[in-house]
């Protein structure tokens, strides 16, 4: 079993990935920070329609302060879907602004309603995180989804991630009659593939979310991770392979019984190739972001050398034992794939 004994410890912006963050336009001067929104003068508990709690807080702050709040919380929905343009801000309104109070990072969730036609979207505004950002990054030009986030200073803004959390879709969709297993199945290993080459850890069942996209005569899955803490930081190798997470456990009993290893082996040749293919169409901001993440400090020295050591094993790869860093190693890892 992956399992994940210390808490990570977050590494801040270094000022070569900041020059990368400008450079490619993801750093963009907000007029209201993480920070800020600690200012709240109230809470309340939330609670989910069935009366749960969800162990988030709605905060409220001071009528003096809540109008130049929300206006910049909008700007900032603006920036992150519409390149700033402010021209839609009037059809928007902030309906809630919530506070996580579980996990390391303690995001902020904002509630943007359009006044036209009650339509809701969510955003988040969390203390910006290296690691996080390159696991941002990586998803963005190496996976299939596209990811909309931004950063200011210390604080990282993220799109809200449409789909069902993967243990609650375990929960309730997972043995419907409409469910197609082996598509499924499918998804899950070209995912568990995506997220060991780049080294994004700590997919269990609550990381990530399945998207269910009704065809005309069939149905399709596709699994995007939600949580990039825990891009490239721990040691063990497991850490890395969603399959080794007993949380997702049921999945795996389900592809063990549809599938067999040659279909499985053949899902991740396909999710290779794809990942080698976006390589080499992003390969100028994939060379850039690779590059300065192999100079960045992402984790201690003992993690490093532990992982260096299994992927060497794993690979049979000994240029894995030179590299000195994480960012190194993800590199090491891609260029196996895109020479092969």
């Amino acid at each position: 079993m992956a399992l994940i004994s210390k808490k990570k410890i977050p590494y801040p912006i270094s000022p070569d990935l900041r020059e990368y963050l400008v450079k490619y336009q993801r750093e963009v001067p907000l007029s209201i920070h993480y920070t800020d929104l600690h200012r709240f003068s109230n809470a309340v508990s939330l609670y989910d329609p069935r009366g749960n709690d969800t162990l988030w807080l709605s905060v409220f702050y001071e009528s003096s302060d809540t109008q130049d709040i929300f206006y910049a919380l909008k700007t900032i929905y603006a920036h992150l879907k519409v390149d700033g343009d402010l021209s839609i801000l009037r059809h928007l309104s902030v309906d809630r602004v919530d506070l996580c109070t579980y996990g390391n990072t303690r995001p902020f969730r904002i509630r943007i309603v359009n006044q036209i036609n009650d339509n809701f979207d969510y955003f988040y505004i969390k203390h910006a995180d290296a690691s996080r950002v390159y696991g941002l990054e990586l998803e963005d030009i190496l996976s299939p989804n596209q990811v909309s986030y931004l950063t200011s200073g210390n604080s990282l803004v993220e799109e809200h991630i449409v789909g069902i959390p993967g243990d609650i879709f375990m929960k309730t969709h997972l043995y419907e009659p409409s469910l197609n297993p082996i598509r499924l199945c499918k998804e899950f290993v070209k995912f568990n593939e995506r997220c060991f080459i780049r080294l994004l850890g700590d997919m269990h069942s609550s990381n990530f979310i399945v998207d269910i996209t009704p065809d005309f005569e069939e149905i399709y899955y596709r699994l995007r991770a939600i949580d990039f803490d825990q891009q490239s930081y721990e040691g063990k190798k497991s850490v890395y392979m969603p399959q080794y997470f007993r949380q997702n456990n049921p999945i795996i009993e389900m592809g063990m019984k549809y599938m067999t290893s040659e279909s499985v082996r053949q899902y991740q040749i396909e999710e290779r190739t794809q990942i080698a293919t976006r390589m080499r169409i992003e390969k100028s901001r994939a060379n850039d972001i690779l590059d300065v993440m192999s100079e960045d400090t992402l984790s201690s020295p003992e993690y490093i050398a532990q992982l260096r050591q299994e992927l060497a094993r794993h690979y049979q790869h000994q240029a894995f034992m030179e590299c000195r860093t994480m960012g190194q190693l993800v590199r090491k890892s891609l260029e196996l794939i895109s020479h092969h």
